[in-house]
């Protein structure tokens, strides 16, 4: 009989893998999207005197979906704000306490923000947008994949960050006996 960890566990991290490196590849298309449609408004605007009237309002659907998609991969990278002075106070099981009461509050609120934004874009889609007349459920759409993007980041992510011990000032070190 094999372990739980057996052949699941190489397969669990190909598709964790696979959720970051297709996470990475959307985050940087939108940022590059937004970067050329900006910088391309801006030489047409000051060269040429004419403008690109959809380029402002695309710009910004691309920045706040670029930051919905990517809070799940600042989170696994530890790039989102944390206060952890109280956590390193406490004993290493207190801190995994903590952790794991700090990642079900996050779990709750990325599913609630899952199906409150997914009512929003059903809410949305009756409307048009202001300068592309696409319907606004599209550009809304950013806020219940980047929660559904962070949640999944977040379950590949927990057990380690349940286990880890953060309280040393030089990084992330193993827990003992993990």
């Amino acid at each position: 009989m094999q372990s739980s960890d057996g052949p699941a566990r190489p397969m669990l991290s190909r598709v964790d893998d696979w959720v970051s490196r297709l996470n990475r590849w959307l985050v940087a298309a939108m940022l590059a999207a937004t970067f050329g449609i900006v910088f391309a408004n801006v030489v047409l605007r000051y060269l040429f005197g004419w403008s690109l009237t959809w380029a402002e309002e695309v710009a910004r659907y691309l920045m706040v979906a670029g930051a919905f998609f990517g809070a799940g991969l600042a989170l696994r990278e530890g790039r989102l704000v944390a206060i952890e002075f109280l956590q390193d106070l406490l004993p290493l099981q207190g801190r995994r306490v903590v952790r794991i009461t700090i990642a079900v509050m996050m779990l709750l609120f990325m599913a609630a923000l899952v199906w409150f934004g997914s009512e929003f874009v059903v809410f949305g889609w009756r409307r048009s947008t202001v300068a592309t007349d696409i319907p606004r459920g599209i550009p809304y759409l950013a806020i219940p994949i980047g929660a559904a993007l962070f949640v999944i980041h977040l379950l590949f992510f927990l057990r380690g960050y349940v286990e880890r011990d953060f309280a040393h000032d030089d990084g992330p070190v193993e827990a003992e006996g993990v």
